[in-house]
């Protein structure tokens, strides 16, 4: 995405939560949703604007399935003008109106990945070594090799004489694509992903019979839309703690499963508020706190539970690391925004 938050993050979203279903059926991949599977899951809740607060003004929905080859992927986007330019992989795909998909299979906030498309089925992939608050490394020449993506326009793209419904977007992503090594196996099984996506949605003039991205009197680009399923409280989507959680059910399409998030994520999310604070202090102050007392307002509580931090400083920076009451499990988060658990 184009625009990072200097605001601070609201804390207050709680991410959305998707069951993915397994399909036993072949799906083909045409930017339709023609295929019988796909009516028999649901859509996620409409997009919202990406602090949480507008309401878009043209709706957008994702559908999700699994198999043991691909994560299917199916959006549908309201657009009265559909439009679009840029057709040489990965360019910047947001100059344009897009959709865009991101994944952090282990839920670290590390080594994720980003998938931006546009009406005219062009991709740019990428890969993160760290979310862009810290200093990291972004490879651009990755690809997810096998990706299958087609695109249906309700409308006629690229006329501005007519009104168009809108476009579905119908992706296929190999697992083998996210695989750490030869042996991994890294295809979910009644496991989550941390998954979200955005659509950029620019406002747009006409100049000799073409689409292009606004500009005032001036110039000046106006802003971009960016409207998500679940939102950052920021106008920043690289804060994968904050995406969504989907769950990748062994039940088929058609079946019914739940998926609840554990205490252990909402132990994280204030391991998260920590790291936030400890930032802003050092913004403040050019030194990281040594006592949680200048970092907590009051004390962590999750289900009656008191979560009791340790704030270790070193001379790489600092951890704040928990035991889990509700699993055992040691939770560390590190000055670089690296989430670790100690099983």
């Amino acid at each position: 995405m184009s625009l990072l938050a200097c605001a601070q993050s609201n804390t207050s979203i709680i991410p959305k939560k998707y069951v993915a279903y397994k399909t036993s059926e072949a799906i083909e991949i045409d930017g339709e949703d023609t295929d019988v599977v796909w009516s028999e899951v649901e859509w996620t809740d409409a997009f919202i604007d990406i602090e949480g607060v507008k309401k878009p003004k043209y709706s957008t929905h994702v559908k999700m399935l699994w198999d043991n080859t691909y994560f299917y992927i199916l959006a549908i986007m309201e657009e009265p003008h559909v439009w679009g330019h840029l057709v040489k992989r990965d360019t910047i795909i947001f100059h344009n109106n897009d959709f865009e998909i991101f994944i952090d299979p282990d839920g670290d906030s590390h080594n994720y990945y980003e998938l931006e498309i546009n009406a005219l089925n062009t991709p740019w992939d990428l890969f993160i070594s760290k979310p862009y608050r810290d200093e990291n490394v972004v490879l651009n020449d990755w690809n997810i090799t096998g990706l299958k993506s087609a695109v249906k326009v309700n409308g006629t793209i690229n006329n501005p004489n007519d009104t168009d419904k809108g476009w579905m977007l119908e992706i296929a992503i190999p697992w083998k694509a996210y695989k750490k090594g030869y042996f991994h196996k890294n295809v979910p099984k009644d496991e989550f992903w941390r998954v979200n996506f955005s659509r950029v949605n620019w406002d747009y003039q006409i100049v000799d019979g073409q689409y292009q991205r606004k500009r005032d009197a001036n110039g000046k680009l106006h802003h971009e839309y960016n409207w998500v399923w679940s939102p950052t409280g920021v106008v920043n989507m690289h804060e994968p703690e904050k995406w969504g959680y989907v769950f990748f059910s062994s039940k088929e399409a058609g079946e019914k499963d739940s998926f609840t998030i554990s205490n252990d994520e909402k132990i994280k999310w204030k391991l998260f508020e920590l790291y936030r604070a400890q930032k802003q202090y050092f913004g403040k102050n050019g030194l990281w706190a040594t006592s949680l007392d200048s970092l907590l307002a009051e004390p962590i509580s999750i289900e009656n539970e008191t979560i009791k931090p340790i704030l270790e400083n070193h001379s790489q920076g600092w951890n704040v690391s928990v035991k889990s009451p509700f699993s055992g499990h040691q939770l560390i988060i590190r000055e670089d925004s690296k989430f670790i658990t100690n099983k």
